[in-house]
């Protein structure tokens, strides 16, 4: 139930991300022409794009984490038996729970401070500006807690025990060890 859940989160993750790139290409190009066409601009067109891009990133480093698309090398786990990356993995996914912590409990403190400051174009909180690292980390984790919970229970197959790209180019999977 959690894994649909995750699923259908990422496939609207998505489009939210497609919309904010399409918006910001819209604004930035828009704060262009008219800059050098008409000698005026769009006034929110920077900040917004910036905070646009903002939530993307993080909204996709979710879908990355979930996809195990994250770069990473295997030089050292890929030497070892299958209890031996389980054992890696779990101290892995470990170590990203606590990163998720601390990034959570850091940009719900910011969020929290920034509440009443607003930003200087649109005058909305800044509180906006935050609170993608609050919700990539409750997502992060509940990624990772549910990879944590299918590795301990002997849900994940040997051959996907080293979850990495080593290049962009190669989908995950297609490595030899």
């Amino acid at each position: 139930m959690v894994q649909k859940f995750i699923e259908g989160f990422c496939k609207a993750l998505n489009v939210v991300i497609a919309l904010c790139l399409a918006v910001m290409v819209v604004l930035v190009f828009g704060n262009v022409v008219m800059r050098y066409g008409f000698n005026s601009g769009i006034t929110l067109s920077e900040e917004l794009s910036r905070w646009l891009f903002v939530w993307m990133t993080f909204m996709g480093a979710v879908i990355a984490l979930k996809e195990h698309g994250h770069l990473g090398t295997d030089m050292l786990v890929g030497k070892l038996g299958p209890s031996g990356k389980k054992v890696c993995l779990a101290i892995s996914y470990l170590a990203m729970l606590f990163i998720c912590w601390l990034l959570f409990s850091g940009a719900y403190q910011q969020t929290v401070i920034n509440l009443g400051s607003t930003s200087a174009v649109m005058e909305v909180s800044m509180a906006w500006i935050y609170a993608p690292g609050v919700v990539f980390a409750v997502l992060g984790g509940l990624i990772l807690l549910t990879e944590l919970f299918r590795l301990l229970t002997g849900q994940v197959r040997d051959e996907d025990l080293v979850m990495i790209q080593e290049s962009e180019e190669s989908p995950h999977g297609s490595h030899k060890a």
